[in-house]
């Protein structure tokens, strides 16, 4: 077990990077931030030049790739960093300088016990992309076809493990502060960060998401998945087909391609709501970078390290949420928000109405341009806190997918208007899935399936009819005991060893920071 000196000193190495970028002065400054936190940001910023523009996204960038992805989640909660942060967060590059081609090489022969002419014609030494977690190689397998070789980077996992430990240890001893710090679960917040991460660094993982996505999406005339060749992919490396194409960000390029923009904006954003409500499995990382256009204007989408799950009682919740806004019933959004208990049965359903009005009303019949998605989330955030909504975590993928989604869509069409797009679909998939013909489908095939059950029914009456709630269960969190908990074993040991050792370490780091700058 990491020792708890080990977990600060790492916290403030991170400090001084975070405050080096001007990163930490924003939260410093809230007032909701405890006391405690400010007091080791002061110290962790001690002897820093911070610059007058903070560069959140930068920072992350330093501290390395388990910083990455949790800059990446932070981008989606303005409000626990601010919508300043989280607003610069969301141009975090994911990326880093490539590892040499010699232990890719290595690291595919020895995950698949083969020499590399035995699964490859060639391989392309210069990667196409370097992430934080894997870098990707152009290659030939040896029947001829031309593929996307994924390989994760030497030792990531274990580097992953240790920033995570330390994730965990501070999100505990913050959320245990009470107040805001809890209202907020910072621990659910890096539960899902693991959760996420720990599924990016099983590549076969990430090739059974991309294989399911595929079959979710077969019927959808216009948005392709490459395939995965199952033969070359492992646990560290996965291969799928080679995708030619025009990134989607590249306007300039469609243009003379011939494409049409705006319909290619809007099938982008229903290609998004057919995931996300009509399967409830969603690409959760569509970012510029992961979706190309072909010559006949078919989306196509890479990398799926990241998906999103939204649940069917979820699924009929959100529809309805975003039905309710694009037509102006506040009342029945607010209804939906106190029976999936997001907001607590003692706030007046009357009053929350009133709070979503005004966040809502000003975006109606105007395009993207003037008021957008995002901004509606932003608003919505600015209103937790009045009700005390307590976060969703498994809401925080899809906050974060369709803020992403309207800025491609804004950039290929900056007409567009995201409720115009979105509600003829949202309309039409609440009635059938809502309307009485669904209805009377359900009830049939649910007495069917019943009646076959039944024999067993009464003893899993408890499980097959869940407690009323619109969040899901949460997953169990680690035991962490917190600093102030610890038994003193003797007079040398508790907080004051522990400041001793925090002094210490910001004396040792400080004085390397100066060295570095002087």
């Amino acid at each position: 077990m990491t020792r708890p000196a080990t977990h600060l000193l790492r916290l403030l190495r991170w400090g001084r990077t975070l405050a080096r970028h001007g990163a930490l002065r924003g939260i410093e400054q809230d007032r909701n931030t405890p006391p405690p936190v400010k007091r080791l940001f002061r110290l962790a910023r001690l002897g820093t030049f911070q610059p007058r523009v903070p560069d959140y996204a930068g920072a992350f960038q330093a501290i390395g790739p388990a910083a990455i992805k949790l800059g990446q989640t932070l981008a989606t909660r303005p409000d626990l960093v601010g919508e300043e942060a989280a607003y610069n967060l969301l141009s975090l590059q994911d990326s880093l300088p490539p590892v040499p081609f010699a232990s890719i090489s290595a690291e595919i022969e020895a995950s698949f016990g083969k020499p590399l002419d035995a699964l490859f014609a060639s391989i392309d030494p210069v990667p196409v992309g370097a992430a934080s977690i894997a870098q990707v190689h152009k290659g030939v397998t040896t029947d001829g076809r031309t593929v996307a070789i994924k390989v994760l980077r030497p030792g990531i996992r274990e580097k992953f493990a240790a920033d995570i430990e330390t994730y965990e240890w501070a999100a505990a001893h913050l959320e245990a502060l009470g107040g805001e710090a809890a209202r907020l679960r910072p621990r659910l917040v890096i539960a899902n960060l693991k959760r996420w991460t720990m599924r990016e660094l099983d590549l076969r993982r990430e090739a059974a998401s991309a294989s399911e996505l595929a079959d979710a999406m077969k019927g959808f005339e216009g948005y392709r998945i490459p395939a995965i060749d199952w033969d070359r992919t492992n646990g560290r490396v996965m291969t799928i087909e080679w995708i030619d194409g025009i990134k989607i960000s590249d306007r300039a390029a469609l243009e003379a391609s011939g494409v049409d923009l705006p319909e290619l904006a809007s099938r982008l954003v229903i290609a998004f709501l057919t995931q996300a409500i009509s399967y409830g499995y969603f690409h959760a990382d569509m970012h510029q970078g992961n979706l190309f256009v072909q010559p006949d204007g078919t989306i196509a989408a890479i990398d799926f390290g990241i998906m999103g799950r939204i649940d069917r009682r979820a699924r009929y919740w959100l529809a309805e949420i975003l039905y309710g806004l694009t037509t102006g019933n506040y009342r029945r959004v607010a209804e939906i928000h106190f029976e999936a208990q997001y907001v607590p049965s003692y706030h007046s359903v009357d009053e929350f109405a009133t709070a979503l009005r005004a966040v809502g009303e000003p975006m109606r019949g105007k395009p993207v341009s003037e008021l957008s998605v995002g901004q509606m989330l932003d608003g919505l955030f600015a209103i937790t806190r009045d009700f005390d909504m307590q976060t969703q975590p498994h809401l925080l993928l899809l906050q974060k997918t369709m803020v992403m989604v309207e800025g491609l869509a804004t950039a290929l069409h900056p007409g567009i208007n995201m409720w115009d797009t979105s509600g003829p679909f949202v309309k039409n998939w609440i009635r059938d899935e809502l309307g009485p013909e669904a209805a009377l489908a359900d009830r049939l095939k649910e007495d069917g399936e019943t009646l076959l059950r039944l024999p067993g029914l009464l003893r899993r009456l408890e499980e097959q009819f869940p407690p009323k709630g619109g969040a899901p269960e949460q997953p169990p969190l680690p035991d962490i005991e917190l600093v102030w908990d610890r038994r003193q074993a003797s007079a040398g040991r508790g907080w004051g060893g522990y400041l001793l050792a925090l002094l210490a370490g910001g004396a040792a780091v400080w004085g390397a920071g100066l060295a570095g700058w002087l």
